[in-house]
This record gives C-alpha cells, sequence and structure tokens, in this order.
C-alpha cells in the first residue's frame, strides 16, 4: 500500500524476482484493458483520466478472479489492490474459501512533494509494464527497458493536475483501510523516504520475519 509513485511498482518487481511470486497489479490490468475498444474499455478509460479509482465491483471481480490462476498458488505480491475496506473484506473472504491469506500489508509512506518529484521522473515500458525512475531507478540505456529491451514512455494519465488529484483521491479513500489493517495487526509501515536498496532491504527483513514482535 501507499500513495502512486512511492515505490511500490518497483519494490514489488524486485520481490517478485526474488522470490519467485507474480505481482497482480490492478493497474496494469486497467491500463491493459482500457485499450480495448469497448463500452467497459471506454469507462474505465474515464475513471483513470480523472485520477479517480474504477468502482470497487468491478475492481474486485477482476483481482479476485486473476487470484484463481495457477500461478498465484505458491504466493503472490498485490500491487494496488484492495484500495477501499470493501475490496479487503472481500478479498479476505475469497481467499478464506481457498484455505489461503495474506501474510503481510506493507504500507510505504513519503511526503507528498517527495512523490509528486518522484512521478515526474516515472517512466514505464511499454512493452512489459516495468517501472524506471530518473533519479532512483534508472534503466541502463536512456528510454530502453533493461529487461526486454521495450521502449520507456510517461503515462498519459500522470499529468501534475492529475497526479495532485490521485493523492487526494489516495488519502480520503485509503485512510479507512489502514485503520482496517491496523485492526488485524497486519500492518507494517515503511519508511519510503529512504533510498531504494534499503527499502528493500527492509521487506526482505520482513519477509523474513527478521523483524520485531508486532506491539
Amino acid at each position: 500500500m501507499g500513495p502512486p509513485g512511492v515505490g511500490k511498482g518497483t519494490q514489488s518487481q524486485r520481490l517478485s524476482g526474488e522470490y519467485g511470486i507474480p505481482i497482480v497489479a490492478t493497474g496494469d490490468m486497467f491500463r491493459k484493458i482500457r485499450q480495448d475498444v469497448s463500452p467497459l474499455a471506454r469507462e474505465v478509460q474515464e475513471y483513470m483520466d480523472r485520477g479517480e479509482y474504477v468502482p470497487d465491483d468491478l475492481t474486485i471481480e477482476m483481482a479476485l478472479s486473476r487470484l484463481n490462476e495457477p500461478d498465484t498458488k505458491k504466493g503472490f505480491i498485490l500491487d494496488g489492490f484492495p484500495r477501499t475496506v470493501r475490496q479487503a473484506e472481500a478479498l479476505d473472504d475469497a481467499l478464506a474459501q481457498d484455505d489461503r491469506h495474506i501474510d503481510h500489508v506493507v504500507l510505504l509512506t513519503a511526503p507528498n512533494e517527495m512523490v509528486l518529484e518522484r512521478l515526474a521522473g516515472r517512466w514505464v515500458c511499454s512493452t512489459c509494464g516495468r517501472v524506471y525512475n530518473e533519479s532512483s531507478n534508472p534503466p541502463r540505456l536512456p528510454g530502453v527497458c533493461d529487461v526486454c529491451g521495450g521502449k520507456l514512455v510517461q503515462r498519459a494519465d500522470e499529468t501534475p493536475e492529475v497526479q495532485r488529484h490521485r493523492l487526494e483521491v489516495y488519502e480520503h479513500q485509503t485512510a479507512p483501510l489502514i485503520t482496517y489493517y491496523q485492526g488485524t495487526k497486519r500492518l507494517e509501515v515503511l519508511d519510503a523516504t529512504k533510498s531504494v536498496d534499503e527499502v528493500t532491504n527492509e521487506l526482505r527483513a520482513l519477509l523474513n520475519g527478521v523483524v520485531k514482535e508486532r506491539a
């Protein structure tokens, strides 16, 4: 969890490679859908272009369908889901029916101005979706993906105005979700103002159980 631009995508990619588990990112799903020519694609595009969340029913349906695929059975990393208490409850209920559960909920935090600065320098591979940042996580060759050689682009839905609105929407809609996970004693808060490597090391320690006993 964390605001857009805080580093969720970068950290997810690192942990996915290290632990051999897939990333389930609803944002990527919606960006793929909006490329279709359909009423659903137009509806998704309208929400995203305004910097608003796609409605719960559609988000839940897509995410849970993805979590039923075979490659998630040994574990998965969620990025961008759940974003509301209703989504979190639906996720917990669906996983419980399959005798699964969420082990850790990690909240990455950083000041809004730092997040906006990072968003301004964010580039995404047009082929594989890998995320880069000009300052904290640059590609080896400018404009070229390290993994697949695809072209790096900046997303059309990340204008400064939309970015600020997205932060406002995040703060308004996600605050209850933070309270929800605090109540289940699963929330871990990490300082995302640290370097990418430092945050990765803290996440690795958390996943390996090398953390202090929860209060």
